[in-house]
């Protein structure tokens, strides 16, 4: 499984780069506060130091968990995709129960935001919309119960 590609748009891909970038410039200011911190003295019953060295650990477990997203990145632009499914990145127009339009964009978990109507592909509506056309009704299953959409429309955007 650690090799399988991970789907995701430009902006999330940059936003990670972003992310590692600033924690590679922290790590050094991490040390540099371990150093400090050992100076004190006693380290059993020094708290700057074991929060640093936990900061420490925080910090590299991120960087690798970052890097190997970014190795197994698969970038995909929405707008060189076409067709009549709905697919990672396609931006889906639904109609719910009660005829209220809604809008989603299929993205990587890291992207996903369902305020600026993003969400992931791994989430149930994400799940249950993958491979569905234009006017399938999907039926997903919500910690709230059983919500009820119609797809109207399907964009590459």
């Amino acid at each position: 499984m650690a090799s399988d590609k991970v789907p995701m748009l430009a902006e999330g891909y940059r936003q990670l780069e972003d992310e590692l970038k600033r924690l590679k410039i922290e790590r050094p200011q991490v040390v540099d506060a371990i150093e400090e911190a050992r100076a004190h003295g006693d380290l059993s019953e020094n708290a700057e130091y074991h929060a640093a060295k936990e900061r420490q650990g925080q910090i590299e477990a991120y960087i690798a968990d970052i890097e190997d997203r970014l190795a197994r990145a698969l970038v995909i632009d929405p707008t060189t995709l076409s067709g009549d499914k709905v697919v990672f990145g396609a931006t889906v127009s639904l109609i719910d129960e009660d005829d209220k339009p809604v809008k989603y964009q299929l993205v990587g978990q890291t992207e996903a935001d369902a305020k600026i109507g993003r969400i992931s592909y791994n989430s149930p509506l994400g799940r249950a919309l993958i491979g569905r056309q234009v006017g399938d009704e999907v039926e997903v299953t919500t910690p709230s119960g059983d919500r009820y959409y119609e797809i109207a429309q399907i964009e590459f955007v």
